[in-house]
């Protein structure tokens, strides 16, 4: 039987994770910069896939792809990260990208149905005065980024992850008046091509030793994001709204109680 249509924004190694787990059975519309690489390997194992040219950064480009709905699920994983951007394109595609998601799509998502943001374990890691919090959740798109935000990557994308964990929250009510509802997913370090960068890049040894720390001691997959997706998308996770979920092997958990004794 043929379920609702189906959009993945971003085509990198998530979103062609979330598509395997979320397409069968529907039409995926792949929204992406390069869509082109993604469709034609969805396309070979038999998936229905309609690509399109999205840029995040731009509203007008993200409403484009949301008027071809309504849709059942929505899905946002395009993103940069720090060892691949600078502040400004961070702030430009994961902050101001993210809420341009969640404005384009709202006319546009079925009762019932349900949209995901992917943000980051860095989103609990940001430390923001109650003031920024509730700018970062309710400014226009337009009105986001301010002057004196952080000029360093790392610490740029630790905002805009949080940011996106805010907004999300402040979204679910007014999703909710559509009857349906919204959650965002915080991965910790993924094995993708973007994961890969920041492995390989100067803040791997870090990240590695919040690995060593955490309770699952192993790098996250794109299929450990994808079932979780998942769950939040179907019927089992009907009361769950304007929430976000830690996907991280406890590596959160393990910053949070590494001193000794601290958690006894």
């Amino acid at each position: 039987m043929s379920q609702g249509l189906l959009a993945i924004i971003g085509s990198g190694g998530m979103g062609l994770a979330i598509a395997r787990r979320l397409g069968s059975g529907r039409r995926i519309i792949l929204g992406d910069l390069n869509p082109d690489p993604a469709t034609a390997t969805l396309l070979s194992e038999g998936y229905a896939v309609s690509p399109i040219r999205v840029d995040v950064s731009s509203l007008s480009s993200v409403q484009a792809m949301a008027a071809l709905g309504p849709f059942e699920t929505i899905i946002h994983t395009a993103g940069v990260s720090p060892a691949m951007a600078t502040a400004a394109q961070i702030y430009e595609v994961d902050l101001v990208g993210t809420a341009h998601v969640i404005e384009a799509f709202y006319p546009f998502v079925a009762e019932g149905g349900s949209l995901v943001c992917i943000s980051s374990m860095a989103g609990h890691l940001a430390n923001l005065t109650p003031e920024l919090e509730s700018h970062l959740a309710s400014a226009t798109a337009a009105e986001l980024v301010l002057d004196s935000f952080p000029t360093e990557p790392a610490q740029a994308y630790c905002l805009a992850k949080r940011g996106n964990i805010l907004r999300v929250q402040a979204s679910a009510k007014r999703y909710g008046e559509k009857g349906a509802r919204i959650n965002s997913v915080s991965p910790g370090i993924v094995r993708t091509p973007m994961g890969e960068l920041e492995l390989q890049g100067e803040r791997g040894r870090v990240v590695m030793g919040m690995v060593g720390l955490s309770a699952c001691k192993r790098v996250g997959t794109p299929g450990d994001v994808a079932g979780v997706v998942a769950f939040l998308c179907g019927q089992d996770a009907s009361y769950i709204t304007g929430n976000d979920v830690l996907v991280d092997g406890g590596m959160i958990a393990g910053q949070a109680w590494k001193k000794e004794g601290k958690g006894k």
